[in-house]
C-alpha cells in the first residue's frame, strides 16, 4: 500500500506540474457568489487583473499568437489572475460572426486558443459579447445587417429593441455558450477557467434614458444566457452611471450626464451576479485638473461600493487607466494613479467590503505599437508599473 501511495502522490504531483500547479485544480470548479463575495470551493476569492481586448484577433494568426502566451504567462509572473477579453469581432476585415449566424472558425480558433492558454497558465476569464461602440462591429452593425435584410431602424440604439436585431444577438451567444473548444475538448459554458460572461461592453442608449430600453434588454438577455448556462457568473459590462431609479443618484455621474444605463436597476435584475464600474476622469471630465480627477475617483469608487453593498453583490473595477497621450503624462503619475485604486480596493476587500478586484487597462504585448490607444502597459517597458501591479497582487493573494 505505502508503494502504490507514494505511486500515486508521485503522478498527482507530476500532473500538478503540468497544468499549472494549484491554478489548475482550481479550474476544475466555477466560481460563485456567497453574499457580496466570489467564492470557489467555499473559499472567498479576489483577483488582481488586466484587459486586452486583442487577444483572439492575435491568437487567430500563427504569425502571432506566441503574443497571446507571452501575455498569459507575464501576467501569471506577476501574480495576476483574472483577464478581460473581446469574445466578439462582428463583420468588417477579421470577423468571429461574418453575418447573422455566419462564423469564421479560425477565428472560433483563436478564442478557443486564448481559453486553453489562459488554463495553463491559471487566469480566469470575463468574455465580452459585443461591443456597445463601433470597434469590432458592436451595436451598430447588428442594425446594420438588419437594415440589409429590409428592417426599417432609425439608430443604432434600435439595437436594445428590434426583435430581429435580439434574435441576431441570441443566436450569436448560443453560438459562443455552445462552442466546444478544438484544444480542450470543453464546452465552453461548462469551463470553469471562464469566470463570468459580460453581456455588453459599456452599453449606452442615449435615444431612451429614461433606462427602459436598457433595462428590459439587460431583463430579457440574462435571463436567455442563464437559460443556457446556469454554471457561470454574468455581469452586464456597466460603466457605472446612474439612472432614474434612484435621480438624487444621477448627481454622481461626471458632468451630470445620463447615457441610458442605471446601476442600480440594471444590477438588481436577478440573473445578475455581481457589478461593475469603469473609470475615466481624463475622457468625462475634459479640462479638469489633477485634483478634481482624483477627488472624482475616490467618489466614484466609494458611492458604488456602498451601492453594491446596498445591492447585495459582488463589486469589481473592470476598466481603469491612465492614458499616455494626456499632456504632462509621465510614468510615475500612471504608477501613482494605478496604486491609488488598487489600495482603495484592497482596503475594500480586506475590510470585508464588496470589492473582488481591479483591471486595468490594458496589456499589450511588444510589437503592437499600431495597437497604441496611449493606455497600454507593455510589460517589458514598464518595469516601475509592473512593480505596482505585482504587489497589488500579492496583497489580494493574501487574502485568497
Amino acid at each position: 500500500m505505502l508503494g502504490k501511495s507514494i505511486a500515486l502522490n508521485f503522478i498527482f504531483a507530476a500532473l500538478l506540474v503540468a497544468y499549472g500547479g494549484e491554478a489548475r485544480v482550481a479550474r476544475e470548479s466555477f466560481v460563485g457568489t456567497r453574499g457580496t463575495r466570489f467564492v470557489v470551493n467555499g473559499r472567498p476569492l479576489y483577483f488582481n487583473g488586466f484587459n486586452s481586448y486583442w487577444l483572439m484577433v492575435m491568437a487567430s494568426d500563427p504569425l502571432t499568437k506566441e503574443k497571446v502566451t507571452d501575455t498569459f504567462a507575464q501576467a501569471s509572473e506577476y501574480g495576476m489572475n483574472l483577464a478581460r477579453t473581446w469574445a466578439f469581432s462582428d463583420g468588417g476585415d477579421r470577423p468571429l460572426q461574418k453575418s447573422p449566424g455566419l462564423y469564421n472558425e479560425d477565428m472560433f480558433k483563436g478564442l478557443d486558443f486564448v481559453v486553453s492558454e489562459a488554463k495553463e497558465h491559471g487566469i480566469y476569464l470575463i468574455l465580452s459579447l459585443v461591443n456597445n461602440w463601433e470597434g469590432y462591429g458592436g451595436k451598430k452593425q447588428y442594425v446594420q445587417w438588419a437594415r440589409d435584410q429590409g428592417q426599417n431602424l432609425n439608430n443604432e440604439d434600435d439595437f436594445f429593441t428590434s426583435p430581429i436585431v435580439k434574435g441576431y444577438y441570441k443566436n450569436y451567444v448560443k453560438a459562443v455558450l455552445t462552442r466546444v473548444n478544438s484544444i480542450t475538448g470543453v464546452t465552453y459554458k461548462d469551463e470553469p477557467t471562464i469566470f463570468a460572461w459580460e453581456l455588453m461592453n459599456e452599453p449606452r442608449c442615449q435615444s431612451d434614458i429614461s433606462g427602459k430600453s436598457i433595462q428590459d434588454w439587460v431583463a430579457e438577455m440574462s435571463t436567455y444566457v442563464k437559460s443556457i448556462d446556469a454554471n457561470h457568473l454574468l455581469e452586464v459590462g456597466l460603466e457605472g452611471f446612474y439612472g432614474e431609479s434612484v435621480p438624487g443618484k444621477k448627481q454622481n455621474n461626471p458632468g451630470g450626464n445620463e447615457v441610458g444605463t442605471d446601476f442600480i436597476s440594471n444590477n438588481r435584475i436577478p440573473q445578475i451576479d455581481f457589478t461593475t464600474i469603469h473609470i475615466y476622469p481624463d475622457q468625462w471630465i475634459p479640462g479638469s485638473n489633477d485634483e478634481i480627477q482624483a477627488e472624482f475617483v475616490d467618489k466614484w469608487i466609494q458611492t458604488h461600493i456602498d451601492d453594491s453593498k446596498s445591492i447585495g453583490k459582488p463589486f469589481m473595477v473592470t476598466e481603469f487607466g491612465k492614458s499616455l497621450k494626456l499632456s504632462g503624462y509621465n510614468v510615475g503619475a500612471r504608477d501613482k494613479y494605478f496604486g491609488k485604486i488598487f489600495d482603495r480596493v484592497y482596503s475594500c476587500a480586506r475590510t470585508g467590503g464588496p470589492c473582488g478586484g481591479a483591471l486595468f487597462w490594458q496589456v499589450m504585448a511588444l510589437g503592437m505599437e499600431n495597437w497604441s490607444d496611449g493606455y497600454e502597459v507593455v510589460f517589458e517597458q514598464s518595469p516601475s508599473t509592473v512593480g505596482v501591479i505585482s504587489q497589488q497582487s500579492r496583497r489580494i493573494s493574501s487574502l485568497n
